[in-house]
C-alpha cells in the first residue's frame, strides 16, 4: 500500500517574490533553451535556476542558490506539516475545457509492485544521473511526481471539495493558459481523509518516472530512515472528471533509401491503407479496444493516410511474448513493426533518438513533414487510462512518450526537503 503524508514544506514567501507567477515553471525536461533564458529574465528567484541550472558547476550552483534564497527569507519552511490541494483549469490539444484536482504531499518511495507504486513507461537513462546529481547538491524534491490514484467510492473527492471551498493559498496562470490554485491544508480532519482514501490504494506513476527512479537510489544512498525516504507528488483520481491523456505523435528523420523502401513494404504487408481528403483528419480519435489506427503523411508524396492493422494477430505475432494490454498500444505495435522490424531501430537507437523524434501538436508534425525537415510522421491516438491501467498492471512498460498527460504540474509550487537540516 502507498504510504501518503502531508509535508513540511519548503516554498517561495510571497510577500518577498510578489507571489508565485513570475517563480514557477514548466518541469525541466519540457524547456528549451530560449524558454529558460525567458523564465530566468522573469525573476532572479524563478526556480529554472536551480531546477535546470548552468554554470562550471550547475548542480552546485543550484544548491548555493537554494540555500542563498532561504537565508534570505525568499524561500521559507513551514513550521507544521500540510497537503496541498492543486486545482487546474485547463485547455486540453482538443480544445475543450476542464478542470483537474488533485493534491500534493510526500509519499515513501517503495519498489515497484503490486499494491504499491507502478510505473507505465520505459526511461532513459541520461536524465536519472542528471536529477540524481541535482537531489545530492540541494538535498530537495524541487519538482513533483505526477501520479493517480483509484477512488471508486469518491472519498478523496469529497476531501478536496471540502479543501477547496476557501480562497486559494495562490493563484497563477502557465504560458499555456492553465490556470493553478493552490490551497495549504492542515485541518487534521481534511488530512486523515485525504490520506486515509490512499492508504490501501496502488499507484499509477502518470508522469515523472525519472524522478522517482532518481529517488529510490538517493534514499538507498543514504540510507536508514529519515525525509530522504519520501518523495514529493501531485496525486490525482483517476476518476477525476479533468483527467486526460493525449498522444505524442512519432517523426522520423533520416531515412536511407533502403530504410524508405523497407518502410513502404511494412506498410502495406501490415496494414489497410485509405487516402484522407485533408491532413486535418490525420489525428485519430480514441479507438475501440483492440483497433489499431495511425494517421500517415511522408515528404515524398505530402498526402495523408490513415492506417489500419490488418488483424490483431499481426500484433500478437509481432509481440510474442507480451501481456495483451500490451499488444493492443498503437505505439507498442508502431514499435514492434516499424521502427524495429522494418527499420532495424534498437532500444538504445530509440532511447537516444536515433532516426527518431516526437511531437505533442499534430500540426507541428505535419508541418515538419511537409516542410521536407523530417522523413515521416506517425499521428498518434490518444490511450484511455484504462488502457494505461491494465498495461501497468500487467507488470509491461509503455514504449517511451506513450502517454502525455495534460496539464503538467508546475515546478516551483514548493519543495520536499529530504534532510533534517
Amino acid at each position: 500500500m502507498a504510504d501518503v503524508q502531508p509535508l513540511r514544506a519548503l516554498h517561495y514567501n510571497l510577500e518577498r517574490t510578489g507571489g508565485l507567477q513570475d517563480v514557477i515553471a514548466p518541469p525541466y525536461d519540457v524547456i528549451d533553451a530560449d524558454e529558460r533564458a525567458a523564465l530566468e529574465d522573469r525573476s532572479p528567484y524563478n526556480v529554472v535556476r536551480i531546477d535546470l541550472p548552468e554554470g562550471e558547476d550547475p548542480y552546485e550552483t543550484a544548491a548555493g542558490l537554494l540555500d542563498q534564497w532561504r537565508a534570505d527569507g525568499v524561500v521559507v519552511a513551514d513550521e507544521k506539516p500540510a497537503i496541498w490541494v492543486l486545482s487546474q483549469d485547463y485547455t486540453g490539444p482538443d480544445g475543450r475545457t476542464r478542470t483537474r484536482t488533485g493534491f500534493l504531499a510526500r509519499v515513501r518511495v517503495d519498489e515497484y509492485g503490486a499494491g504499491r507504486i507502478r510505473p507505465h513507461e520505459r526511461t532513459h537513462p541520461g536524465p536519472k544521473e542528471d536529477r540524481l546529481r541535482l537531489t545530492r547538491a540541494t538535498e530537495a524534491n524541487l519538482s513533483p511526481i505526477f501520479s493517480l490514484f483509484a477512488d471508486p467510492a469518491g472519498r478523496a473527492r469529497g476531501a478536496l471539495e471540502a479543501a477547496t471551498a476557501a480562497d486559494p493559498w495562490s493563484t497563477t496562470r502557465d504560458g499555456d493558459g492553465t490556470v493553478n490554485r493552490l490551497w495549504r491544508i492542515d485541518d487534521e480532519e481534511i488530512v486523515r481523509q485525504l490520506t486515509g482514501a490512499l492508504a490501501d490504494v496502488e499507484l499509477l506513476i502518470a508522469d515523472g518516472h525519472h524522478r522517482y527512479e532518481t529517488a529510490r537510489v538517493y534514499a538507498e544512498e543514504i540510507g536508514g530512515e529519515g525525509p530522504h525516504r519520501y518523495v514529493l507528488m501531485c496525486l490525482a483520481a483517476l476518476e477525476d472528471p479533468g483527467l486526460t491523456v493525449f498522444p505524442t505523435h512519432r517523426l522520423l528523420r533520416n531515412l536511407t533509401a533502403e530504410q524508405q523502401e523497407a518502410l513502404a513494404i511494412a506498410l502495406r504487408h501490415g496494414f489497410e491503407i485509405e487516402e484522407l481528403d485533408d491532413v486535418a483528419q490525420l489525428a485519430p480519435g480514441q479507438q475501440k479496444r483492440g483497433d489499431i489506427v495511425l494517421g500517415y503523411i511522408d515528404s515524398h508524396l505530402r498526402r495523408p493516410f490513415r492506417l489500419t492493422l490488418r488483424d490483431p494477430a499481426i500484433a500478437d505475432a509481432a509481440l510474442p511474448d507480451r501481456a495483451e494490454p500490451y499488444r493492443r498500444l498503437d505505439t507498442a505495435v508502431l514499435e514492434a513493426l516499424i521502427l524495429k522490424d522494418a527499420l532495424h531501430m534498437t532500444d538504445e537507437d530509440i532511447d537516444h533518438l536515433t532516426q527518431l523524434g516526437y511531437a505533442r501538436d499534430a500540426a507541428e508534425a505535419i508541418a515538419q513533414v511537409q516542410s521536407g525537415e523530417v522523413d515521416a510522421a506517425f499521428l498518434m491516438a490518444p490511450v484511455p487510462v484504462e488502457l494505461v491501467q491494465e498495461v501497468a498492471a500487467a507488470g509491461e512498460t509503455m514504449p517511451p512518450k506513450s502517454t502525455y498527460f495534460f496539464p503538467k504540474v508546475p515546478t516551483g509550487l514548493l519543495f520536499n526537503p529530504l534532510s533534517d537540516g
